[in-house]
Parts: structure tokens; C-alpha cells; sequence
């Protein structure tokens, strides 16, 4: 089975560390929140031949390093939003083989890659039908990889609350469920598919997605993947909302004063110059903000390494409405000063 190479990471403080980029000038104005990152349409043409991963040269590649950008598994939590992300694709141009076992996957990909095959990209959609599921699953990945092939493999997922929605929506009985409750049956998927989970190359958590938000996402992924370079996602959020299950690093910044006590400053948000220049005033901000990029240039050579694409960097306050916004608007300049291709993203800028 491929290895593992995606590590949750949470970093609480940050050690003094030299400085590269030049910080944020007090007083300027910083950019507008985006609720959503920018998309671009894919542009892709086909391939089926496999593509290298960034920075490695054919000859040092091990089977891992490879992806291949012409076969995706789209896989994940039931209610997660598989159909619709399979939907996106399809319309992307992709044939998308919907609701296919794990036994069925490489003689799907057999047939599609013959040389008399039309098929020039393809798609699968597998979800969980038994509790072997990820056994499965880890079988035929290792056969594809024997085989000289690695999909790029799709992980839709949602916190247990909005999964019990959409459940409750449609009214249908999660396929784990049994005789137990849909809570319990949500409980054994994710056991099931942690391990899937972790060797994903993209996770996208739905949880307060809409389907056209999906599309915007899918979009924005296979624009990076297609521009075969590494990609970013800087995320606020407040610690009371949950931490996002998508990140891959976590920052906690709720050791800074927080704005919200100040009167005159509740009102704004990270984005206004008048918050942006209260946090990022502090003693201790450039240093913990020098030592963050310091650390993440070293893991990004790493993650360049074994073919990971794409990285989440979540920043949480308490609310997500000052501290955490506006150190993530200035990590993301600094990064990008430093050539790095940056979404920013806040996601509960407008919650209570």
C-alpha cells in the first residue's frame, strides 16, 4: 500500500527564528476576505502516461513519487459529497465510472488505458459497502501501483453533525448503520476509512460547502495539479466552531490579545488595518510568524519530495474574526513574497 506521507501537525507557539521576509508595514491596508478560494476552470489536456512528481527527476523516483494525473479515486464519507464531486469532473470532461467495488477498480483501469480505449481521463467513484471496505481498497492501490500507476486519490468529508443532516434530508440509512444508530453507523465509517483517509492527496471537507463552493474547490485543485506546482491554503477559523478537518497544520494564535476586548475594535475585522496593525504590533508576532515560514520551507522540500501537491494551513483564534485573520493574511503575504502560490480563506468571518 503507499505510504502515508501527510502528517497532522498543531503548533501552539514558535521559536525565534532569523528573519527572511520583511514584516507587514503597519497602517497599510490588507486584502479583502475571500469567503471561498479562487477557481480556475482545469485546463488540462490528457495523459496517460505518468507524470512526475515536482522537483524529482525520473530516475530518483521511488513508486510512491508518482502521480498520475489522468486516474482519480474519489472516495470518502457517505453524505460527503462524492456524487457531486464526481459530477464536477464529469463535466470537466472526465469519465467518471460511478459506484464501482474495489474488485472491479483495476479491470476498469485495465480497459480504459488499452491502447484501443477512448478514455483519456478517468474518474472512480468507490464508497463504503462493507466493513473490508479499506482492506479492499489498500489491495488494489498496491496492484496499481505494481502496475506503474497512482490515482490521485479524492477524500470528500464533513463533520457528523452535517452528515446526519444530509442523511436525515434524503432519508437513508447509512450503509454501516445496521440495526444501530446513523451516529454509530457514521462512527464505523470512519474507522473504516482512516487509513484511506491519510493517503489522500486532497481533502476537502464539505461541511460548509455548497455544491457550487465543491465545484469552485475541485476546480482549484486540478488547476494546481495541472500547473504542476504546490499549493497553499491559508485558513482562519475560531477554535468554538471546531478546527477544520481538512488542515494539515494547525496554528493556535489565541496567545496574542485578542481586539474583541478592545471597544473600539470588536466591530472590525482581521482584515481592517485597524485590527491588522493592533495584532501584529505585538512583541511576539514576528518572531512566531518568522519561525512558521522557517519551518514550513523545510516541510514543503519534504512534502515536494513525496508528491503532495497541495497543504492546508489552518490559524485559529477563538471567533476567527481577528487574531486568527490576520496573522493568516500575513503568513500568506510573506509566502507569497517568497513565490509560494497562496489561497486565503476565512472561514468564520461572518459566524457569531
Amino acid at each position: 500500500m503507499r505510504a502515508s506521507t501527510e502528517s497532522r501537525t498543531r503548533i501552539l507557539t514558535g521559536r525565534i527564528a532569523s528573519q527572511k521576509i520583511p514584516p507587514r508595514k503597519i497602517g497599510t491596508k490588507t486584502s479583502k476576505v475571500m469567503s471561498m478560494p479562487d477557481s480556475a476552470r482545469s485546463s488540462s489536456t490528457a495523459a496517460t502516461d505518468i507524470t512526475p512528481a515536482h522537483g524529482i527527476s525520473p530516475e530518483d523516483q521511488s513508486p510512491h513519487h508518482v502521480a498520475e494525473n489522468s486516474l482519480v479515486l474519489i472516495t470518502g464519507m457517505s453524505g460527503g459529497g462524492r456524487q457531486s464531486a464526481a459530477n464536477v469532473l464529469e463535466e470537466m470532461g472526465w469519465y467518471v465510472a460511478d459506484n464501482l467495488p474495489p474488485e472491479l477498480i483495476m479491470r476498469m483501469v485495465e480497459l480504459s488505458f488499452s491502447p484501443d480505449s477512448p478514455i483519456e481521463r478517468l474518474a472512480i467513484v468507490t464508497d463504503v459497502r462493507s466493513r473490508d471496505f479499506a482492506g479492499s481498497l489498500g489491495d488494489v492501490l498496491s496492484s496499481l501501483e505494481e502496475d506503474g500507476r497512482r490515482p490521485i486519490i479524492i477524500f470528500l468529508d464533513a463533520d457528523d453533525e452535517t452528515l446526519i443532516k444530509r442523511f436525515d434530508t434524503v432519508r437513508r440509512k447509512h450503509p454501516l448503520q445496521g440495526t444501530d444508530t446513523l451516529h454509530m453507523g457514521i462512527a464505523r465509517e470512519r474507522e473504516v476509512l482512516e487509513d484511506i483517509r491519510d493517503q489522500a492527496d486532497i481533502v476537502i471537507d464539505t461541511t460548509n460547502f455548497s455544491v457550487h463552493d465543491l465545484r469552485r474547490e475541485i476546480e482549484r485543485c486540478f488547476d494546481a495539479l495541472d500547473s504542476n506546482v504546490q499549493h497553499v491554503t491559508i485558513q482562519s477559523f475560531g477554535f468554538k466552531h471546531g478546527i477544520p478537518r481538512d488542515a494539515d497544520i494547525v496554528l493556535d494564535v489565541r496567545f496574542l490579545p485578542n481586539p474583541y476586548w478592545v471597544p473600539h475594535l470588536r466591530e472590525f475585522r482581521g482584515t481592517d488595518h485597524e485590527v491588522a496593525d493592533y495584532v501584529l504590533s505585538h512583541e511576539n508576532v514576528d518572531r512566531f510568524i518568522n519561525s512558521f515560514v522557517d519551518m514550513f520551507n523545510v516541510m514543503q522540500e519534504g512534502y515536494k519530495q513525496e508528491g503532495k501537491s497541495f497543504t492546508t494551513v489552518a490559524i485559529g483564534c477563538t471567533g476567527g474574526h481577528h487574531r486568527s485573520v490576520a496573522v493568516a493574511e500575513e503568513i500568506a503575504r510573506r509566502l507569497r513574497a517568497q513565490g509560494d502560490d497562496v489561497t486565503v480563506t476565512h472561514r468564520d468571518f461572518d459566524r457569531d
